[in-house]
């Protein structure tokens, strides 16, 4: 089955679909959410990428990332991915976005507005390993120091988030 992504403008506006990785391989600008999730003491869930991912395998990021399908609201794609990631059902509230553009050494270009979600829930998550290696709660304090000395080890748009969030 293809899949594709919701094309918008710089306004967030709809202007047609492409094929997933055709958009990746042509850095056309994309609708996409990244999910924050938080415990009770204010610990963020990580998500260590499963290996096998097309790009970004293995670094570190926030609980789920994606893009909602056409059609799809991307609060009801938030709320699908975390659950198809991470086995989590958490209510979840749109929190900012942020465009931001960047290329992999593979010739893929992550080009996304990116909606930013959190929520909170003291449940542990039950990961799929198609998309994710491993998890971890971490204080946000030491995710920025982190970040900081080692920055290879996360994704591009939560560096890019984290700065925004806190």
């Amino acid at each position: 089955m293809e899949e594709r992504v919701v094309l918008v403008n710089a306004q967030d506006e709809e202007i047609g679909t492409m094929e997933k990785m055709e958009a990746h391989r042509r850095g056309v600008l994309h609708r996409a959410f990244s999910v924050f999730i938080f415990n009770g003491s204010g610990q963020m869930l990580l998500q260590q990428r499963a290996f096998s991912k097309y790009h970004s395998a293995g670094l570190f990021t926030n609980a789920c990332c994606s893009h909602p399908r056409p059609g799809e609201t991307t609060a009801d794609a938030a709320t699908r991915r975390l659950f198809e990631e991470m086995g989590l059902t958490v209510p979840l509230r749109h929190h900012s976005h942020f465009i931001y553009e960047s290329h992999f050494e593979n010739g893929l270009t992550e080009h996304e507005f990116d909606h930013v979600f959190t929520g909170t829930t003291d449940a542990d998550p039950e990961i799929n390993p198609e998309e994710v290696a491993s998890f971890k709660w971490m204080d946000v304090a030491e995710i920025k120091k982190q970040i900081f000395h080692h920055p290879e080890q996360f994704t591009t748009w939560f560096r890019i988030a984290v700065k925004k969030l806190f």
